[in-house]
């Protein structure tokens, strides 16, 4: 397979050429930048080396749909609706690592996101890219929303109490904390090394953009479920999220049976890892991979369920995830260019 990389200069793109170094069956075609084509991604990241092939290029959508099978699209919110549709018309796979396809009605994207949509008939074939609960979809899809990296922890902590009916549908609280790499490579106040060092700080509350795409999918297993709350924080470290998810059960329960559950639920999952009883993830167990790790307890006082999901925002929260998609797309074993153990500590 011929790969393009349009916004190869963040750090979802360089994590995604990370990954298809690695890939036996991709080859990097072309890496692109709206704004610094002609100079080597080296100059930016020297950690990659010299490479001849990291040599950045415009953003020239016939000769990308002349050249490459597949394209990720690693730019922010707003480009790749411009894009996208111009890449399928082309012929060209595409798997879209910002937010603009994720949403189904264009309306509500553009409330949250602040954003123009893309035109509804694109909208409608993209296939949101949750591998563990979409697959079949994916498997035919010729157009992939990645999904973000909270909605991505939040729901395979979520699924199978969503999807089993055992949670009260007005019940759902997800206290949800990131490191500093989920707010990309630009600069700002609010990432600056002495706002965020020693500190934890709660943003966007009531008001983040993952919200819309966390509750569509809910709605999607469960049609009575009602808006949640959601609660992001920053903390002073690079990579990682933990979601620290509260619900009320509908009946009462055991946290041997809700592991069970789990464990069932995801027994064919190659990236799911549960806890056993008493034991939780923390982020540092899965950085640097593919992994997802969860760990659930039942609280017999007060009825409530806690699940605790951790993934790499960079990985399983972004480029882990949309190689995973790349390969059920394209009819390869999941796991392919994917088998990293975590990097500890």
């Amino acid at each position: 397979m011929k790969i393009a990389v349009i916004g190869a200069t963040g750090y979802g793109g360089v994590e995604l050429l990370r990954f298809l170094q690695h890939h036996p069956y991709a080859e990097v075609h072309s890496i692109h930048s709206s704004s610094q084509d002609g100079i080597s991604l080296s100059e930016i990241y020297p950690h990659i080396g010299q490479n001849e092939a990291m040599i950045l290029e415009s953003i020239d959508v016939e000769q990308i749909t002349a050249t490459a099978d597949v394209v990720f699209l690693a730019t922010p919110p707003g480009v790749s609706s411009q894009l996208t549709p111009l890449l399928m018309d082309g012929g060209v796979k595409v798997i879209d690592l910002s937010g603009d396809f994720r949403i189904k009605d264009g309306r509500i994207y553009e409330a949250w996101y602040k954003k123009t949509a893309a035109p509804n008939r694109y909208l409608q074939k993209a296939v949101y890219g949750l591998a563990e609960w979409n697959k079949k979809e994916i498997e035919d899809a010729v157009m992939i929303a990645n999904p973000g990296c909270y909605p991505t922890a939040t729901l395979l902590g979520l699924a199978p109490l969503v999807q089993n009916d055992l949670i009260k549908e007005d019940s759902i609280i997800i206290d949800a904390k990131s490191g500093v790499s989920g707010a990309g490579r630009h600069v700002s106040l609010s990432t600056h090394f002495s706002e965020t060092n020693e500190n934890v700080k709660i943003y966007k509350v009531n008001e983040h953009q993952h919200i819309p795409e966390i509750e569509q999918m809910l709605w999607n297993w469960n049609e009575q479920i009602k808006p949640i709350t959601f609660s992001t924080h920053l903390i002073p470290m690079t990579r990682g999220i933990m979601a620290t998810i509260y619900s009320q059960a509908k009946k009462e329960l055991s946290t041997e049976m809700l592991v069970d559950l789990y464990k069932t639920s995801y027994e064919d999952s190659k990236f799911v890892r549960i806890c056993e009883p008493g034991n939780y993830p923390s982020t540092k167990e899965v950085y640097g991979s593919n992994y997802c790790d969860i760990g659930v307890a039942y609280d017999e006082r007060t009825g409530r369920i806690t699940v605790v999901s951790v993934i790499d925002n960079l990985v399983k929260g972004a480029a882990g995830q949309a190689i995973q998609n790349l390969n059920i797309m394209m009819g390869i074993e999941e796991d392919t260019g994917l088998q990293f153990m975590p990097i500890y500590p």
